[in-house]
């Protein structure tokens, strides 16, 4: 039998922390072992407690918990991170993952949006809501408009994930097209390229300042 998997909740709303242990509580899978109300509080019981994953907002302020998540993923490498966050630009999501979170979920987002996140993520993989995916994530997908190679957006879009470690099918599964689209996208972009392998995708997409996530973004 597979251990349940262990929570600590950190979040300075005690009603939201209220509202996810009542939720936890009634899944099989998952324990809450620990609730904390700010960044010392949060970095002593991950240390103390050793939870499996950190379940975590991502603060407002100038003084933002991102620091803490850098300093935890660190101290204890093996944690897991997922961000809760009401803030789905781009800023927020950037900062969270430069931080060293595993994924993110939006508050808005369902019950089963997240438990499907700490499930991927516990899992080894990176993990996105839905809604972070269709909405601001994209903004990392665009392309200056000085690059002259005849690409069309969506080919730079998958010229991107390929460079960064995604596989036909996580492409597939990310951009919410079928696996039969990303082949031809990438035929397609090989030839206009004169690209012949992985290799020659990644360098382009140095060369030309097209990567964007960084290894830990590679699926699994």
């Amino acid at each position: 039998m597979r251990d349940k998997i262990r929570i600590l909740i950190s979040d300075k709303h005690s009603l939201l922390r209220a509202g996810l242990l009542s939720l936890f509580n009634n899944h099989p899978n998952i324990e809450v072992i620990g609730e904390s109300v700010d960044e010392n509080d949060t970095i002593n019981k991950a240390i103390t407690l050793k939870p499996h994953l950190l379940l975590t907002e991502i603060l407002t302020t100038k003084e933002n918990n991102t620091k803490t998540i850098s300093y935890i993923k660190k101290r204890i490498p093996e944690l897991k991170v997922l961000v809760l966050t009401m803030h789905g630009s781009e800023k927020y999501i950037h900062a969270a993952l430069d931080a060293g979170a595993d994924g993110c979920v939006l508050k808005k987002d369902d019950y089963q949006e997240l438990v499907k996140a700490i499930t991927n993520i516990i899992n080894g993989k990176m993990y996105l809501s839905s809604s972070i995916c269709n909405g601001t994530i994209f903004e990392y997908l665009n392309i200056n408009e000085k690059h002259n190679d005849n690409l069309t957006n969506r080919e730079r879009e998958i010229i991107k994930l390929i460079a960064s470690g995604y596989r036909n099918k996580d492409i597939a599964e990310f951009l919410s097209i079928s696996n039969k689209t990303v082949q031809k996208h990438r035929f397609n972009l090989m030839g206009k390229l004169n690209l012949h392998n992985i290799s020659g995708i990644t360098t382009y997409a140095i060369n030309n300042e097209l990567s964007y996530i960084k290894g830990k973004w590679k699926i699994v």
